[in-house]
């Protein structure tokens, strides 16, 4: 497996482009069942809170030891003051573009006896595209950057990304997409997109065998020019197709604790590398090594860079 120096990591700057939320989490004990609903009494001890979405995405380069610079848009509001708070802690360069009409997406989870109880989204669908009035920035920040990565919630931050991609292209820029939904043609010309299987199926269909994937990924790559598609299989892996065929890596074996986060770690860590000079199948097996880790962790978790090349 290649390595990267730590001077060549520290150099690399990956712009993080998408969707963020506060992560929050209460955690309490449960000793009783309420006399009102057959529910669990929870009584919260300890709350902590943590960069969720795109934010998360931002949290891993930055630990990896690579720099990042956060372009998004979040309402005007308590969560989205604490999360910048949160963000910039971090080392990371924030560029937060602020809409009053938006509220910033909040997941609280709430903990007892170790486990998820419920989890409650605060959200709302912007009306408008509000990542637009963000293209002057992020016109500004591309040269000052070696790859770019956009982070799709679904949230409707990123629903026209589109001119983002070209003009990355036009750069030179290796733009790397974490997707959502069901239409990918937004993302024409990005570098790599790494859909997970359910997502990639929203999108081709099922498979039967391999042949049948390897086609269906193809015409895929083909029809909406990517460089490359890294579909992300859990326990099974990951495949990286590209125009000379494919790379197949196996998971590492290791006990599952949480795989929360897990796709947003594979990502950093790929646009981190490429950001330092690295190729996509050069990455790859990095990439994979640093998702294994993140799962033997709780939440949403990052990796060190000493933990992937230790």
């Amino acid at each position: 497996m290649t390595n990267i120096s730590r001077e060549k990591m520290a150099a690399a700057r990956v712009l993080v482009v998408g969707d963020v939320m506060l992560d929050r989490y209460w955690y309490g004990a449960v000793d009783r069942i309420s006399p009102e609903a057959p529910v669990p009494v929870v009584r919260i001890t300890r709350e902590e809170e943590r960069n969720g979405g795109a934010a998360n995405v931002a949290y891993n380069v930055v630990t990896l030891g690579a720099q990042a610079s956060l372009l998004t848009v979040v309402g005007d509001d308590e969560a989205s003051h604490k999360l910048e708070a949160l963000v910039a802690q971090t080392g990371i360069r924030t560029h937060f573009g602020r809409d009053a009409d938006l509220k910033t997406t909040v997941k609280l989870r709430v903990i007892g006896r170790q486990q998820q109880l419920l989890r409650l989204d605060f959200e709302n669908t912007p009306k408008n595209e509000l990542l637009a009035s963000q293209t002057a920035v992020f016109e500004q920040l591309l040269p000052q950057h070696d790859a770019i990565l956009f982070s799709d919630y679904g949230k409707g931050g990123l629903a026209h990304v589109s001119d983002m991609i070209n003009r990355a292209r036009t750069e030179g820029k290796p733009i790397l997409i974490d997707p959502k939904g069901s239409d990918y043609s937004r993302y024409q010309n990005a570098s790599v997109i790494t859909p997970n299987r359910a997502e990639l199926q929203q999108v081709i269909g099922s498979w039967s065998s391999e042949e049948i994937l390897r086609n269906k990924v193809r015409d895929l790559r083909e029809h909406l020019h990517l460089d490359a598609v890294l579909l992300t299989r859990s326990e099974e892996g990951m495949t990286l197709f590209d125009a000379t065929g494919e790379l197949h890596v196996s998971a590492q074996a290791r006990e599952v604790f949480d795989v929360t986060g897990a796709g947003d770690t594979v990502i950093a860590t790929m646009a981190a590398l490429v950001g330092a000079g690295l190729s996509l199948r050069e990455a790859l097996p990095i990439a994979n090594r640093a998702g294994g880790i993140v799962v033997g962790k709780f939440g949403t978790a990052t990796v060190s860079y000493e933990e992937l090349f230790a």
